[in-house]
């Protein structure tokens, strides 16, 4: 399952001959960092799958087969250690303060849907703010704008 999953980044998230990403290769690390936080706490609950798919239709229109393979990814992913460096990278490399915003806030609506935030779910969302270059008070804001719904 490993090799599958290191196989579709390598084909969906490899640059075009420009050196240059395109907005598929960004949505795919988004969705690949939605899908880390639902599993931060070792427990992918239906809540979050929904609200997971829910996000990745919504923002991205990914056909029913598309989502799928994700959620796959997604389980193989809960008992895996990962990196998150080559996601965010991409996320750094294609996406302006306000994508990055917008990804944070996403991923603390998928942290929580299931009515509990944990303390990896959070840790993770934090590792990632930073990564990506996100001020403090903008981690906090999309925190808090996403506790309201």
């Amino acid at each position: 399952m490993l090799s599958k999953i290191r196989t579709f980044f390598d084909t969906e998230l490899a640059r075009n001959q420009d050196n240059e990403l395109t907005q598929d290769q960004c949505q795919l690390a988004t969705a690949a960092l939605l899908i880390e936080v639902a599993s931060a706490d070792r427990s992918f609950e239906p809540e979050e799958l929904e609200t997971l798919k829910s996000l990745l239709a919504r923002k991205f229109q990914l056909d029913d087969a598309q989502l799928e393979e994700l959620t796959e990814m997604a389980e193989a992913e809960k008992e895996q250690a990962t990196s998150l460096y080559q996601f965010t990278q991409l996320i750094n490399q294609d996406c302006d303060p306000e994508e990055k915003y917008q990804l944070l806030h996403s991923m603390w609506e998928v942290a929580y849907a299931d009515g509990n935030l944990d303390k990896y779910e959070e840790h993770l969302i934090r590792r990632v703010a930073e990564l990506i270059y996100v001020p403090h008070n903008e981690f906090i804001r999309a925190k808090m704008e996403a506790r309201k719904r």
